[in-house]
């Protein structure tokens, strides 16, 4: 049996959101991000090209797009596909861990969609109190 190290784990082996420099808390700050959590919840439904799943995504720039799907690619939750065709395509789809963090999140999304009619009383009785 190996001898334990008193000290316990180097800081470098310690995931901790919390912590500043923690790659798990960049990696939640990416996914978090509004057009990233729909991203991914897009990609949960399925592979997309480019423009289907800016159409799929309502409101979301060109540009804000190319940006989120590059930093999910970076970060291993999705894959670029480049498909050749005539003119060439390209597809994202999830990887592994993107289809888990996807998972997790459509458990959010379902959670608050069921809950519309409580949001908006309580949104209308905030209003109500602040008029």
């Amino acid at each position: 049996m190996p001898a334990r190290d008193p000290a316990g784990p180097t800081q470098e082996l310690v995931s901790d959101v919390f912590a500043r420099g923690c790659t798990s808390r960049a990696a939640f700050e990416d996914v978090t991000s509004k057009w990233a959590s729909l991203a991914l919840l897009a990609l949960g439904e399925g592979r997309y090209r480019f423009n289907a799943l800016r159409r799929r995504i309502d409101g979301v720039s060109e540009r804000m797009l190319s940006q989120t799907l590059q930093t999910l690619e970076r970060d291993g939750m999705l894959t670029r596909e480049v498909l050749t065709a005539i003119p060439p395509r390209v597809e994202y789809s999830l990887t592994p861990l993107g289809a888990r963090v996807a998972e997790q999140l459509r458990g959010l999304a379902d959670l608050l969609e069921a809950s519309v009619p409580d949001l908006q009383a309580a949104r209308d009785t905030h209003e109500r109190d602040r008029g």
